[in-house]
């Protein structure tokens, strides 16, 4: 098996198939750029969905991997490790907490966040046993458990998994109103990703995040914000919540928190909220491991810098100028803020599958998510002429199917 073909056959019929993979088989990676078993390189403009904010091998990234590999990689939470109280002493530094909650992966950052704002409801707020409910959003996305997908609105993800969890109530993405009508007193908390990204990099309207904060300050509720994909510096902020200067009360982490390197989660809050788990409620045995934390480690160095922000905002504006360019032609709107970019094809024109496939034909990796949709997301490092000429590609792949 060498090449991508043969590779391609094996992997379809061996595997189950729930990913539906462009036609590519990437061998290796630096920074923006990936090559194919062929030989053949592309420019990466997912990012493994926000994962590789960093790009690929960021050297600090990868030193501290490798340091890390010759020592420790795995104690359990059964005793402490060297590189733990580092972990959460400098997350919790970023994100302004007292107290962090370490995981692997987003979706067990989301359910651990799910568990703690319940448990805080009926242990400070007081809520009747049982009877704890959390305002979640339409279009959502927070991952594919089964508590999760019970609130999902997405058929693909949520339908014939039932029975699903009961305890959440949806309401209309990006109005206050909505979440202001469904809150009663039972209600423990509101979770939403302050900018939506599997639904198509969707930016709720300008105040919304302030005036959710505001919402659950008045009600004594949780505002729990999921920055799996919009946080570290994806959006020219270390936080999206940042763009309004909102602090939510829980902070959920994940895919760059790794460094594309390994599942890194974590949900950070102040003791007041996190003090109400204790010893046995929750855990992980890979959770806050000594090479998880020292990746980890090594990304909250980068932002702590301040630099991939900064560049995450420049190369945005120049992204999101040069795709508003191309609004009218093939495209019927653009969404996005910072290097983050929901593209909407003519329908009529093709899908956003056949175009990210001719995207992929003329060396830029990109994918559709909910039909005619592209997300953009290449990671920070990426130089200012690769992205202008990706987009090039963009425009060059539209117009074709426009001949």
């Amino acid at each position: 098996m060498t090449t991508s073909a043969e590779l391609i056959e094996v992997s379809e019929r061996r595997s189950a198939h729930n990913y539906h993979p462009l036609p590519v088989v990437i061998h290796e990676a630096h920074g923006a750029w990936v090559t194919d078993v062929e030989g053949r390189r592309y420019l990466d403009f997912l990012s493994g969905y926000s994962s590789l904010n960093f790009g690929h091998g960021h050297p600090a990234i990868i030193q501290a991997a490798q340091e890390q590999l010759k020592n420790l990689t795995l104690t359990s939470r059964a005793f402490y490790h060297d590189q733990f109280a580092r972990f959460c002493s400098g997350l919790g530094d970023l994100t302004g907490k007292d107290m962090i909650l370490p995981m692997n992966t987003g979706a067990e950052a989301v359910e651990t966040a799910l568990k703690v704002a319940r448990k805080w409801g009926y242990q400070v707020k007081g809520v009747a046993p049982e009877q704890a409910t959390i305002i979640v959003m339409d279009g959502n996305f927070h991952g594919r458990t089964t508590t999760i997908i019970s609130f999902s609105t997405d058929p693909d993800a949520h339908d014939d998994f039932g029975p699903y969890t009961p305890g959440f109530r949806i309401v209309e993405y990006g109005s206050a109103d909505a979440i202001r009508a469904a809150i009663d007193d039972t209600t423990v908390a509101v979770l939403l990703e302050p900018i939506q990204g599997e639904a198509g990099v969707l930016v709720p309207p300008d105040g919304y995040l302030a005036e959710v904060r505001e919402i659950c300050s008045a009600a004594g509720i949780l505002m729990i914000a999921d920055e799996i994909q919009s946080g570290l510096g994806r959006t020219g902020r270390t936080f999206a919540c940042d763009h309004e200067g909102v602090v939510p009360d829980v902070y959920i982490m994940g895919k760059a928190l790794g460094g594309g390197v390994v599942p890194v989660s974590a949900i950070a809050a102040d003791e007041d909220v996190l003090g109400v788990i204790r010893p046995g409620q929750h855990g992980s045995t890979f959770g806050g491991n000594p090479l998880a934390c020292a990746v980890a480690n090594a990304v909250i160095e980068l932002l702590n810098t301040g630099e991939y922000q900064s560049r995450a905002a420049k190369l945005g504006d120049v992204l999101h100028a040069r795709l508003a360019e191309m609004v009218g032609h093939g495209v019927v709107t653009v969404r996005g803020r910072g290097l983050w970019a929901g593209v909407d094809i003519d329908p009529e024109l093709a899908t956003g599958r056949e175009v990210s496939k001719a995207l992929m034909e003329r060396g830029v990796l990109a994918k559709d998510t909910h039909g005619s949709t592209i997300r953009l997301a290449p990671p920070i490092v990426i130089a200012e002429e690769d992205l202008l000429w990706a987009v090039d590609q963009l425009a060059d792949a539209i117009a074709s199917f426009r001949r």
